[in-house]
């Protein structure tokens, strides 16, 4: 039973965004009122429809990111698109309708790696036991051409040793050189799928043949294995590890069934976000038509509003989706949007520019924090890295100049400052082993000195 509250969402929002308090209980709410709609009766349910949200604000100040940690805090697939990659239906450009069909691959090949997990450590154990097999049999075999070519040399060519299979000690043996890891670098051929993801060619180059019988004998079992659908690899065994692993975990899952949750997945627990909304608002004009921007607005409108979209997963219903759309509106007004439109989105949020004191609190208390991801980095060299309040406050400040100086980015420009704060000392980190790097005030004017006035700054604006 979900036991998610609109105040324990907005708890661990907080733990990623600073501020925008406002938008954070309206998509809180929207979320929780999703699960409670899976606990009522189907009569009612069918009528509970979600409260689509409208963000608007500046770039840079958080409208992605909470989408993206809303849908992640229910383990739920997340779709981004930009409203500027689609046109109107019969021009060219995508069909809004794709949207649908890129979430449920997305919501797939989520439920595929989740079942991959799950399904993994069996599926070594039988990945383990081929290769033994594989291993055993390539040994048998290798002492079988050494007494054959013994024998003909003793007898003639007519005399034959029959094979046989290795005994259970030299299985053993081997079974315990192989968990040892003994063996990883071992060349084996193995069998896998033609359509396995990173197979190659059938090749013979490098294998050796008695006579030309054992070469036909070969050829037609290679013939009978493409008929099959399968093909041989000579593959160090680490490698085999990881094809046969995944080859045995696909062979365990059933792909019918993963289709048809994601198709479920989606409909009932994705999230779409919809970005720059705002680019599909132009100017009124008398003449011709907008197919980039009106066109798409009316195209949207029954996606968003509920309607089946057919797949090649089948058919998909949009009516319990919860859409998310943002924009920042600098040069129109949400009231722009056609109103069919502007009216599926009935809960609007202006978020708030990031003033100094919020860019000092984005480097320093989110779980992810940039000045916690470089100690991170820098101490797989052994460097010690420490911010004081001060230089944390220098780097906030020069952020914040820029953006007035240039265009405002928001919270992205951090990582412009921040990565030029560090560029030193990140590329001279490896020789710097053991050694304690406070960045103060000092240390942040003298690396980026200059910076805001440098003709090569939107180098590092990512």
């Amino acid at each position: 039973m979900c036991t998610l509250t609109p105040r324990s969402v907005v708890e661990r929002l907080d733990r990623h965004i600073v501020g925008q308090a406002g938008a954070k209980r309206a998509v809180a709410i929207a979320l929780c009122n999703r699960e409670r709609r899976k606990k009522l009766s189907k009569d009612i349910a069918r009528d509970v429809m979600p409260k689509n949200i409208l963000l608007t604000g500046p770039t840079g100040v958080g409208k992605t990111e909470i989408a993206r940690r809303l849908a992640a805090i229910t383990g739920a697939s997340f779709l981004k698109v930009d409203a500027t990659k689609f046109t109107e239906v019969g021009y060219v450009g995508r069909d809004v309708e794709s949207i649908v069909c890129d979430l449920v691959e997305t919501c797939a090949m989520k439920l595929y790696h989740d079942k991959l997990e799950e399904v993994q450590s069996k599926a070594e154990k039988l990945a383990a036991e081929k290769i033994l097999n594989y291993l055993c049999h390539q040994r048998t075999g290798s002492s079988r051409k050494r007494a054959v070519k013994s024998q003909q040399t003793a007898s003639g060519p007519s005399e034959t040793v029959k094979s046989r299979r290795p005994s259970a000690k030299t299985r053993q043996m081997v079974s315990d050189l192989l968990q040892n890891n003994q063996l990883e670098d071992q060349v084996i051929e193995i069998e896998v799928s033609h359509d396995f993801e990173g197979s190659v060619p059938l090749s013979s180059s490098g294998r050796q043949f008695d006579d030309f019988d054992s070469l036909f004998d070969d050829f037609d079992h290679e013939l009978r294995q493409y008929a099959d659908g399968l093909r041989r690899r000579r593959v160090k065994v680490k490698e085999a590890r990881r094809i046969l692993a995944r080859e045995e975990a696909n062979k365990l899952l059933d792909f019918e069934q993963l289709l048809d949750q994601a198709v479920e997945h989606s409909q009932e627990n994705a999230v779409v976000f919809i970005d720059e909304i705002d680019k599909l608002v132009a100017p009124k004009v008398e003449v011709g038509r907008d197919v980039s921007g009106e066109g798409v607005q009316r195209d949207l409108l029954p996606i968003v509003e509920g309607t089946t979209v057919m797949t090649r997963y089948g058919p998909v219903k949009t009516d319990h989706m919860l859409f998310i759309t943002a924009g920042t509106f600098s040069q129109s007004d949400p009231s722009d949007l056609i109103p069919e439109l502007r009216g599926r989105f009935p809960l609007q949020f202006d978020l708030d520019p990031l003033n100094l004191q919020d860019m000092e609190r984005i480097l320093v208390e989110p779980d992810n924090a940039l000045t916690k991801q470089y100690q991170a980095l820098l101490s797989t060299d052994g460097v010690t890295l420490t911010f004081d309040k001060n230089g944390i406050r220098e780097i906030a400040r020069v952020a914040e100049q820029m953006n007035e100086s240039d265009e405002n980015i928001g919270a992205r420009r951090l990582y412009t400052i921040v990565e030029k704060v560090l560029e030193e000392l990140s590329f001279s980190a490896p020789e710097r082993e053991g050694e304690e790097i406070v960045v103060d005030a000092a240390y942040v004017s003298g690396q980026v000195a200059g910076l805001i006035k440098s003709e090569n700054s939107n180098h590092y604006i990512l």
